[in-house]
């Protein structure tokens, strides 16, 4: 280190025990009022379907699949494959990916609320564009704002929440972000079913509502307090205190802040956190941050989402049908959520990811099985079969909500150490929304492609990456969000990679593997 002295080595030894305070109506606000941030996310996922199987909107900017859809002779599967139309959904994610990156520096360096308005303020532009959209440049460019917006606010708020939430009930606090994100989705898939019968402009308010969560979202930000983390690593240490004894409500926050100060005093000695984080003893962290996203959209759950319309419509249900089974999944999943909120700080998340995970492998080789032995490229479901299909897709949407789908961004934003934090949130981010741009512009070909395999294609990842986690993912519930370094030495596989530290003085240094750490 320059000037000399002790090299810093961020949490020496785990204080958890002695973490004072309470969960004080001060940070149930905060959270509630950041966890709106999921909303706009959820919002845009549920809208996407429905606005893309509503004939006025094709009509105007894709009339090709429009005349495929009403086609007598076109394969059922097949109605909607087109690139134009699967750009639309995807080029939101693409910008998404770009701007979850662009916003790691913004996050450090000027706080997690900065990120936070920045994301609600692009996403409000995203959804004026497309709302007033009139032609398909102006539609793309609303569709890439909105992706801005979303790569800014899924990178930020779930440090903001993981950070402001005590250790013991940080699970459940960080879920706020995917339970804000359910109810997007339930509130879109209702306003779709509304909007379908407003014939020449319905798609234009499914579009522009999106700017209500918007405009909530950076009004809130731009009143939420700034997390004593952040504080802490930007220098305002007395700033930091002040805030972490309001959030906890005591005045006896002494462990917890010598924590943050260690914490930081590493943190604020890293020049390069994406370099970093490459470094072996953050392997650990760096594979939670790529594999857990991944896992997460190749389970398979964004293209019911996106497309379940389009997809009930393919099997063939009527468009009033498609969209009602549709607001049900969307309310499955809200009601899911609830169910891991309030299991995930008593039975951890290790159970939970691999139950939700047995259970939806189960529901997808079943609903494979139903569409390949009685659904054909020209033949309809009967109703009793086309129940049996909605409600499993239910059970699987079910599992996936107390499991994957909260955990998914839950673990990884609660893992990395306060230098890594901001950067290992965008590689999160970045990864989860590159596979949901790759899963959402080619499943409408995967579909025509696979036919009823697709459920197979996906039940396969989902066995995949229910081993990962029987394997190599640890438990965290319980463990503060600063002392999490400390696990990956307990663990049969991680321990290899990070370094073991003796945190007894030697000459004015700590102990790493046996040799003296100085400045």
């Amino acid at each position: 280190m320059a000037g000399g002295g002790v090299a810093p080595l961020g949490v020496k030894k785990e204080r958890a025990a002695q973490y004072k305070g309470r969960v004080t109506p001060y940070v149930v606000f905060a959270c509630l009022i950041a966890a709106i941030g999921g909303s706009i996310f959820g919002y845009d996922i549920g809208i996407s379907g429905g606005v893309t199987s509503m004939d006025p909107f094709l009509q105007k900017f894709f009339p090709v699949v429009y005349h495929k859809k009403n086609s007598s002779s076109q394969n059922n599967y097949c109605k909607y494959d087109n690139q134009g139309l699967a750009a639309f959904t995807s080029s939101l994610y693409l910008a998404g990916l770009v701007a979850s990156l662009a916003a790691s520096p913004v996050t450090r360096n000027y706080g997690r609320k900065v990120s936070i308005v920045c994301g609600g303020i692009s996403f409000l532009v995203g959804a004026t564009l497309n709302a007033a959209a009139a032609n398909l440049a102006m539609l793309l460019l609303g569709r890439i704002m909105l992706g801005v917006g979303i790569g800014f606010g899924n990178q930020a708020v779930p440090l903001y929440l993981s950070e402001m939430a005590p250790a013991h009930l940080r699970g459940g606090l960080n879920m706020m972000f995917q339970l804000a994100t359910t109810l997007g989705i339930f509130t879109a898939n209702m306003i779709n079913y509304g909007t379908q019968h407003l014939h020449s402009w319905g798609w234009r308010l499914s579009l522009g509502l999106a700017a209500v969560p918007a405009l909530l979202m950076t009004v809130g930000g731009s009143l939420l307090p700034e997390t004593p983390n952040s504080l802490i690593e930007m220098g305002k240490m007395d700033e930091g205190r002040r805030v972490l004894e309001k959030i906890r409500g005591t005045t006896e926050v002494d462990a917890e802040f010598q924590d943050m100060m260690e914490a930081s005093e590493l943190a604020n000695s890293i020049e390069h956190p994406f370099r970093n984080i490459l470094e072996r003893r953050n392997w650990p962290q760096l594979a939670m941050a790529i594999f857990m996203p991944a896992f997460q959209i190749l389970g398979g759950i964004n293209s019911i989402l996106f497309y379940a319309p389009v997809l009930f419509q393919s099997m063939g249900f009527g468009s009033n049908a498609s969209l009602y089974s549709s607001v049900l999944t969307g309310a499955v999943l809200c009601g899911s959520t609830l169910i891991s909120i309030a299991l995930v700080d008593k039975v951890g998340r290790r159970k939970l990811l691999i139950s939700g995970g047995i259970q939806m492998i189960l529901c997808q080789v079943i609903v494979a099985i139903i569409l390949g032995v009685k659904f054909g490229e020209d033949k309809q479901l009967s109703k009793g079969f086309s129940i049996a299909v909605v409600l499993v897709v239910c059970l699987f949407v079910l599992a996936f909500g107390w499991s994957w789908g909260p955990l998914g961004w839950t673990v990884p934003s609660e893992i990395f150490a306060l230098e890594t934090r901001s950067a290992g949130q965008s590689i999160t981010v970045a990864v989860n929304l590159f596979f949901t741009f790759a899963i959402a512009q080619a499943f409408l070909s995967l579909l025509c492609a696979f036919k009823f395999g697709i459920f197979l294609f996906f039940a396969g990842w989902i066995v995949v990456m229910t081993v990962f986690v029987y394997f190599f993912v640890p438990e965290t519930k319980g463990v503060p969000i600063e002392e999490m370094v400390l696990l990956w030495r307990k663990h049969w596989l991680w321990k290899r990679f990070v370094p073991t530290v003796s945190f007894e003085e030697e000459d004015g240094g700590f102990a790493e593997n046996g040799r003296a750490l100085k400045g």
